[in-house]
């Protein structure tokens, strides 16, 4: 039981649905020395029949609505395994007492991991990865020509942790950078606003803690959104998933890009306005788009978008390395532990 010292009754773990599975293994494996703690992974269409009896909700791809919550009777925490937390129901989860987290990105290196899987879609759609493979198939050599990172305009819309990491790992590459957030002027998490990932304070590539804006050749809010897609050459989303920045690329975000420029979305699908994204595709104005998230998961692997030529998918793996996944698990895991013990919890950022 939650809050007890007996260590024969057990917290209990629930992970929603089966996907992501390095998570619930990673958690399990960590938490294998403290048999009072029970982690379980339960598909999609069973939870809302067993959270009610689990203390601990690791959410992953579900959407957790008021009707589910209502039912987790036993439940303290709902956390995610990353930051996105478009899928929970946070007022409802407040009325029935119930805590909703996120991980913070700059402690565990998903942060970094996210940004070194950014420069690897970009590469892949500068080199014409999908021509290297077809040329491969029909044994053509030195062909495609590709095009170099050097010198290009990179903007990155969303400057939190991510964004950061990412303008740290492009400076080597010659590029100009460009970026955009509500607030530079102070490091406080009061002050993060919703094109923010999240606190840039501690991030992996600072310990100054403040915003250090020496990274960024030009940088602004939102007003400044149309101003910077027109000047880049590569445009990178990184923002958190809100009723502010839904469909923030839309047709009016794509017209005002460069004919040929590229997009890489790592954050979340509904970023992007898919019906302006396929339109642009298709009339050759977007040059390419490397995607780690997708408008509808499990992808489709029939969607036009995704097949079409142009077009980096990888499913939906940014942040999933051994080191971020690691880090989270043993967050999962010592938050089971404060629970148990009856404590506070720490390493999380409790939204409510």
């Amino acid at each position: 039981m939650a809050g007890s010292n007996d260590d024969s009754i057990a917290t209990r773990i629930i992970f929603c649905g089966v996907g992501f599975p390095t998570s619930f293994e990673y958690t399990k494996q960590y938490l294998l020395p403290y048999p009072f703690i029970q982690v379980d992974a339960v598909p999609f269409d069973e939870v809302p029949d067993k959270i009610g009896s689990y203390h601990i909700c690791v959410v992953r791809g579900m959407r957790l609505d008021s009707k589910v919550i209502a039912r987790a009777k036993q439940m303290k925490l709902i956390v995610q395994y990353g930051v996105g937390l478009e899928g929970v129901d946070i007022e409802a989860a407040t009325e029935f007492g119930i805590k909703v987290a996120r991980i913070p990105s700059s402690g565990t290196g998903n942060s970094l991991s996210c940004a070194e899987h950014a420069i690897y879609l970009i590469l892949g759609l500068l080199r014409d990865q999908k021509g290297m493979e077809q040329a491969f198939k029909e044994k053509r050599l030195g062909e495609p020509t590709g095009e170099t990172l050097y010198g290009k305009t990179v903007f990155i819309v969303g400057y939190g942790n991510i964004g950061r990491d990412l303008a740290v790992r492009l400076r080597p590459f010659g590029v100009k950078i460009l970026a955009i957030r509500r607030s530079w002027g102070s490091n406080s998490a009061a002050n993060l606003t919703k094109l923010d990932a999240v606190d840039t304070s501690q991030t992996q590539s600072t310990d100054k803690g403040y915003i250090d804006d020496n990274l960024v050749d030009e940088k602004g809010g939102s007003d400044r959104l149309l101003e910077f897609a027109s000047q880049a050459d590569i445009v990178v989303t990184c923002c958190l998933l809100n009723t502010e920045t839904v469909g923030i690329v839309n047709a009016k975000f794509l017209s005002s890009m460069k004919k040929g420029a590229y997009i890489i979305n790592i954050s979340r699908g509904a970023l992007m306005d898919y019906e302006a994204v396929k339109a642009s595709l298709e009339a050759g104005h977007l040059g390419g788009l490397g995607l780690d998230v997708a408008w509808f998961e499990p992808f489709d692997p029939a969607d036009p978008i995704l097949q079409h030529p142009k077009v980096l998918i990888t499913p939906h793996i940014a942040g999933i390395t051994e080191m971020s996944y690691r880090n989270m698990a043993k967050v999962v895991g010592e938050c089971a532990m404060s629970l148990h013990k009856g404590e506070q919890f720490h390493d999380i950022e409790i939204v409510n």
